[in-house]
């Protein structure tokens, strides 16, 4: 028996592959477990916070502080160029460490990072300088949380329901983009903007204290016996990703996709607005309809696992539904704006399904002590190619205009997943595949 209440312990059961063996369902036994529970409590307040500031941190700076495009701009960047800073190296630091600690002092130092701002305000000394200082530092806590959490859920619900268990992180996570910055820009009226950021940083106190209570242990950290430079250890987490032709097929996937969406963002809203000539409010629901699709989907990945298989489903979902992206750049003013509707609403499910098992995929198979540096080294290769796509998207949509943009966007999502194909193409379910955990060369599967 585990310590879930009599529910099994996950790292009591075999979990050796077995073609024959399909995967329960088991989406009620993690809700019966408290640490996951638990689990789930930190990331609903902390994803609804988060895209609450992501509304409340820009009214700010533009109501409060008069700012330019130029420094708006800074801010949101000065968010996330900690991935390509620190991306490599934090998963290094995140296998060498254990996990809860790391997660719980990413917290703690966003909810201080973000505190001073209210307080600025009050004191009457607030800037875009600390603004961007602010965001700076708590996107360096953002990288560490990241790649230490999908590191850490394993340990916690058991590698056989990480598929589950991400399936119910992620309609957190959406769940949050529909309700997130609507009561955000409501909050912002009624209690003013530096407010509304205090209470993100409460939200990731709580987020913290969740995580606290969380009764089981994690594994001890494996270390070697000669200690490697840090060098080594990023390397030797790239090598692992390129030398495992499954790996190596979801990172030029997913980058890819990723890539494809970088391309888009930087005219749809163009493409929305003036080609389309759609009201700020319709494109509101558009944009909200968009994250409903992303809840359905994963809600039903579970479900559509069980059905086609789980390995299946990671390619399948873009393979269905990348074709109907297609139907976005055919859209005209009038009835057949709906064409946009269904192509944004079909992308967006086939990528939830898929960053979901593609990422229980992994934390299923890659040996714990690589798990780190293996999802950073995916973050930092996917997330590295963000920039160059939007940049590319601009410079199309001027040569070319949005409409020609979308379509080459579209079709490198068409394309995306056909590295996924050729490897996963004859294999149903994960448990198929040789365990990458029992030390088996990166190479062999």
């Amino acid at each position: 028996m585990g310590q879930n209440g009599g529910v099994p312990d996950p790292d009591e059961q075999d979990l050796s592959p077995d073609p024959g063996r399909r995967p329960p369902p088991v989406e009620t036994s993690l809700l019966r477990s408290r640490d996951f529970r638990l689990l789930l409590v930190g990331q609903t307040t902390s994803q609804l916070g988060a895209q609450i500031s992501g509304v409340a941190i820009p009214l700010l700076a533009v109501l409060e502080l008069n700012a330019t495009a130029f420094e708006v701009g800074l801010i949101g960047a000065s968010s996330t160029v900690a991935f390509a800073v620190i991306g490599l190296p934090a998963g290094a630091w995140v296998d060498t460490w254990r996990r809860r600690p790391i997660l719980i002092s990413s917290d703690l130092a966003r909810m201080v990072l973000l505190a001073t701002i209210p307080l600025a305000a009050l004191l009457g000394v607030l800037s875009i300088a600390q603004l961007v200082v602010v965001s700076l530092l708590a996107g360096f806590a953002r990288v560490f949380f990241d790649v230490a959490y999908q590191s850490y859920v394993p340990s916690v619900i058991g590698r056989d329901r990480v598929l589950a268990g991400n399936s119910a992180m992620e309609m957190i996570r959406a769940s949050g983009h529909v309700v997130g910055p609507g009561v955000g820009g409501v909050l912002v009226t009624l209690v003013g903007a530096a407010s509304v950021v205090l209470i993100q940083a409460v939200t990731f106190a709580v987020s913290a204290a969740s995580l606290a209570g969380i009764r089981r242990t994690e594994s001890p950290v494996v270390r070697p016996a000669v200690r490697q430079r840090l060098r080594s250890q990023i390397r030797e987490g790239l090598v692992f990703v390129g030398g495992n032709r499954i790996l190596r097929a979801t990172a030029i996937t997913s980058a890819a996709s990723n890539f494809s969406f970088a391309v888009a963002s930087a005219v749809s809203f163009i493409f929305l607005a003036r080609t389309l000539d759609l009201s700020p409010a319709v494109i509101g629901i558009v944009v909200a309809a968009g994250s409903v699709t992303v809840m359905l989907g994963a809600a039903l990945t579970p479900r559509l696992s069980r059905r086609f298989g789980s390995a299946r489903i990671i390619w399948l979902s873009l393979a269905i539904t990348g074709p109907l992206t297609l139907l976005s750049p055919l859209a005209q003013p009038g009835w057949t704006v709906v064409l946009i509707f269904v192509g944004m609403a079909a992308g967006e499910f086939g990528q939830i399904i898929y960053a979901i098992t593609n990422v229980s995929l992994r934390q299923r198979l890659c040996p714990d002590r690589m798990l780190g540096r293996v999802t950073a080294t995916m973050r930092f290769l996917i997330m590295g190619l963000f920039p160059l796509g939007a940049l590319l998207g601009g410079v199309l949509g001027e040569l070319i205009g949005a409409r020609s943009t979308l379509w080459v966007a579209g079709a490198i999502i068409v394309l995306s997943p056909l590295p996924l194909i050729l490897v996963l193409r004859r294999t149903r379910d994960v448990e198929e595949l040789p365990s990458w955990h029992r030390d088996e060369p990166a190479g062999t599967v």
